[in-house]
This record gives structure tokens, sequence and C-alpha cells, in this order.
């Protein structure tokens, strides 16, 4: 295997390093977008309890927002609980594109190794007909060891940028579509919440008021 890199001369470097970068953005991201990580169970019916209970003071709403991306989103819309519903909507909508950047974390740097990854075996792929043409200028056709060093390394470039890309891109989009479900889900739970504080407020002029 190390000669196959070796043979694919110096464009192997950022391919290897881009293959390096890309593996550990997918493990890191099948760590953080873990579902119970990201929309812990039973969180939001917790917080239906707190709305209902008005057992929101600060320490339950600060607990609230370190737990989870859910959590930050629903103790958005508690700090602003008093208030109007389209402020409470607006607040949510401000923090809600702060996680959803949060939980996008990395992919344009992933879905970008999908697309320079096969430029780079390209790359590799001309430098290696290059050097197959400098060989046969300098000895001709007669000698097939310098012309096969040239194909040899122009190949391996091309299938290592494809290895590297074919899964990259993959894993974009699958992160993109895993991303977009648990925003759906959050967005579902936020706007439970949402309904249960407008009835709260309707229930409490007073509240509603203040």
């Amino acid at each position: 295997m190390l000669e196959i890199l070796i043979a694919g001369g110096w464009p192997m470097v950022p391919i290897l390093i881009s293959s390096a970068i890309a593996m550990a953005i997918i493990l890191e991201r099948f760590w953080s977008l873990r579902r119970k990580a990201v929309i812990p169970p039973e969180l939001g019916q917790q917080v239906m309890t707190w709305a209902r209970t008005r057992k929101l003071d600060p320490k339950h709403i600060d607990a609230l927002r370190e737990t989870s991306p859910l959590g930050e989103i629903l103790a958005s819309a508690l700090v602003v609980r008093n208030r109007p519903r389209e402020i409470i909507k607006e607040r949510v909508e401000d923090t809600g594109r702060h996680v959803v950047h949060q939980l996008e974390r990395f992919l344009n740097t992933l879905g970008t190794i999908a697309i320079v990854s096969p430029l780079l075996g390209l790359l590799g792929t001309v430098f290696g007909m290059i050097n197959m043409f400098f060989a046969v200028m300098v000895s001709g056709v007669g000698d097939p060891l310098k012309m096969a060093g040239g194909i040899g390394e122009a190949l391996v470039c091309t299938a290592s940028g494809l290895c590297v890309a074919i899964p990259a891109y993959f894993f974009h989009r699958y992160f993109r579509g895993k991303v977009n479900e648990l925003v759906i889900d959050m967005e579902k739970q936020v706007i439970t919440l949402t309904d249960e504080l407008a009835l709260a407020s309707d229930a409490n002029p007073a509240r509603a008021a203040g």
C-alpha cells in the first residue's frame, strides 16, 4: 500500500490530508448529531410541565439552555414567555439560526473536500501524463518502465481522489439530511411550547401585560 501511495507522487500529499480531515469531520458529526444529544428524550414534555406549573425561575432556564440544541431554543422562548407571540417567535427564530449553524458545523468543509479531491486526483493525473511524455521525449518509446511510471502515477492519483471524494460527498448529503430532520423535529416541539405559552398568557392578562 505504501508503495502505491508513493507511486502517486507529491499530489498524494494533499489528497491524504483531505482524507484525514474528512474522516475526522465524519466521526465528529456522527457523535455530535446523535438524536439523544440534539433532542434529548422527554425534554420537550418536561419543559411543557415547567410551563404549566410555572417552574420557570432563571436557574431552570439556564440549566435548560446548557442541555442541548433543543434546550437552547426552548430556553430562548421561555426567556420572553411574557411577551407577545410575535416576539417569542422572533426570538426563537434568531436562536434557531444559531443552533442550525452549529448543527451544520464543518459540513461546508466536508462538501469542499468532496469537490476538491477529484480535482487533486486530476491534477496528479496530468502530472503523471506529463512525466510520461517527458520520458518518451528523452528515451523514446523503447523504455516501457519509464512510461509505466507516469501512467501509474496518473492512475493512482485519479483513484485516490475518487476514493476520498465519494465517501465525503455521501456523508455530506447524509448529514445535511439528518440536520434537516432534526430541525423539523425541534420545530414541532417549539411550536407546541409556543402555543402553551400563548394560552397561558391569554389566561392571565396580568402576565401578558407584564
